[in-house]
């Protein structure tokens, strides 16, 4: 936070702020507002852009009679290579198919076979057909379904253009009580009672205006953290804004060692990433490499359909061994029509970069695509932090484990968004039962401080934090590499510090002091593992270490 006048500022107040517009976010705002709560939506771009907007593959669930709940929780355990919680996999699992029914009475329609049954996808990691799908674009209808909910629900109001900066806690208004140095802590404690949520302050993107939010309670939902990376499939928004704001707060991060890097990235000269979905392989795909050998059957018994972990760092080998810059996806076995009746999307975009799929094969490279680890909380969306909640990427509940299973994201999204606003529905209660209001809040103090007039060095940190991590913290890692990143990091966040310090705020300072932010708790959590586990493949520790465990920070 920043030092803040003593006035109370003119401030909107709800009962819930939700941070965030993916699937996560509104099915959790939709569903507390259905409960009878105020609530509000902060977006810092427009409403639809989100990664839940980018998701092509779909939702794993059980449906199918061939399938069941035990084969789902024992492949997402086998995946998430030892480190997930049973417990909570079998609880996500086995509520999936009651979040599917409700996707669907609010208008969702899943791709569906010639009989009229669920045309049932399968990606890497599954031992059954279970992926929920519309066509390749599945995360976008899931976003358009819920916007137009979300549109006809009086006590939501959406406001986009507006980028959270801090959360606001009732200890933290005891430390500005105390003057512009309390002002400066992270967090304070107020011996007088526990701490809890305020609000939040937010920035107007449009105008410049810092906002201020009042409200007992806070969902992030703000998605991963992909652009701390040089090479990602993630849209810009993804800047790891939650983990940072969760952080700042004094509430544990856990498992950010684990970043997921997909295996087939489009690639292209330009740098840009474009995701070729994993069910391009779950219909017969086949990875080759520069010899033309399709490889996979090397390195595991599953092959092209191996958990991405093991894929990614396939694909990673070959393209060391050979020297190339990439490999190819092999899927010219399937006709045209089928391409693009299955796969729109990425046959269009293809097609655009003057690759036919059904005749070309296609170059692909891994690049960062899913955070497996984030927020700590419960099995209902709960953090350590009174009335601050997290929910889908941004949050680490147990499920994913060391490597998340193909599409097992958009099913803990929207299970947690349920069971976040029923959590929520009761802590409100609670809340006004103690009769415990939400405190006024000082407006935001800005005088003193000038326009950043040297944006080329916010530019030259941006590149040289995402190429550290890329060159540093990618699919292999050494010791001596993580601790050259952390002296790079370090020094970056000195300077960031400073221009957040001493310059108006805008989106990319903002975003630039998250991503450092949780550039450093990448590095540190895998400082912790002295092992090779799932997503996180060190050269000093090769092995696995006989128990697993969780890594953790806290700030304190």
């Amino acid at each position: 936070m920043r030092p803040a006048s003593s006035s109370p500022a003119v401030s909107r107040s709800f009962d819930v702020l939700v941070i965030g517009s993916g699937i996560a976010g509104l099915s959790f705002a939709l569903k507390v507002a259905r409960l009878g709560h105020s609530v509000a939506i902060l977006t810092k771009k427009n409403k639809a852009d989100s990664n839940t907007n980018w998701a092509q593959g779909g939702i794993a669930v059980v449906t199918g009679e061939t399938d069941d709940f035990d084969k789902h929780v024992e492949d997402t355990l086998v995946a998430g290579d030892g480190l997930c919680d049973r417990a909570v996999v079998k609880e996500i699992i086995r509520d999936g198919p009651a979040r599917i029914r409700e996707l669907v009475e609010l208008g969702l329609k899943f791709s569906r076979d010639d009989d009229g049954a669920y045309d049932l996808g399968r990606e890497g990691g599954h031992s059954e057909r279970r992926i929920l799908h519309v066509k390749d674009m599945t995360g976008k209808a899931i976003e358009n379904a819920l916007l137009k909910s979300i549109a006809r629900e009086p006590r939501v109001a959406l406001f986009e253009h507006v980028f959270a900066i801090d959360v606001i806690t009732t200890g933290k208004l005891a430390g500005l009580a105390g003057g512009k140095t309390a002002a400066k802590k992270t967090t304070t404690a107020n011996a007088a009672a526990p701490d809890r949520i305020a609000g939040v302050y937010a920035l107007d993107v449009r105008d410049g205006r810092v906002l201020t939010f009042r409200a007992p309670v806070v969902m992030l939902s703000t998605g991963g953290a992909g652009q701390v990376y040089l090479y990602t499939t993630n849209p810009d928004i993804a800047t790891g804004d939650g983990i940072a704001m969760a952080y700042r707060a004094g509430v544990e991060v856990r498992n950010m060692e684990f970043i997921q890097f997909h295996p087939t990235a489009l690639y292209s000269l330009s740098g840009k990433r474009f995701l070729i979905s994993e069910a391009v392989r779950g219909e017969g795909a086949l990875l080759r490499n520069a010899e033309g050998e399709a490889f996979m059957t090397r390195y595991h018994p599953l092959a092209d359909l191996a958990p991405r972990d093991i894929v990614a760092r396939a694909i990673d080998a070959e393209m060391k061994r050979t020297g190339a810059p990439h490999v190819w996806l092999d899927i010219t076995h399937r006709n045209t029509a089928f391409l693009r009746e299955r796969f729109p999307q990425i046959y269009r975009f293809c097609a655009a970069e003057g690759i036919d799929i059904a005749k070309d094969k296609i170059p692909v490279v891994p690049a960062a695509h899913y955070t497996c680890g984030g927020v700590a909380t419960t099995t209902a969306a709960e953090t350590s932090l009174a009335g601050l909640y997290a929910c889908g990427e941004v949050a680490c509940t147990g499920l994913h484990g060391a490597n998340r299973l193909a599409s097992n994201s958009l099913l803990e999204a929207v299970v947690m968004a349920h069971r976040g606003a029923a959590s929520v529905n009761a802590y409100l209660g609670r809340v006004r039962k103690a009769a415990a209001p939400v405190p006024a809040i000082p407006e935001w103090q800005d005088h003193g401080v000038g326009d950043l007039d040297e944006r080329v060095v916010l530019t030259h940190n941006w590149d040289e934090l995402r190429r550290t991590l890329w060159d540093y913290v990618s699919i292999m890692r050494t010791t001596k590499r993580l601790e050259r990143a952390r002296t790079r990091i370090a020094n970056l966040s000195r300077e960031i510090q400073e221009y957040y310090w001493n310059f108006s705020v805008d989106p990319r300072l903002l975003e630039l002091r998250n991503l450092v932010q949780v550039a450093e708790l990448i590095v540190d959590c895998a400082l912790q593992r002295h092992e090779s586990r799932g997503l996180h493949a060190i050269a000093d520790y090769p092995k696995k270490l006989r128990r697993a465990a969780p890594s953790s920070m806290r700030r304190t």
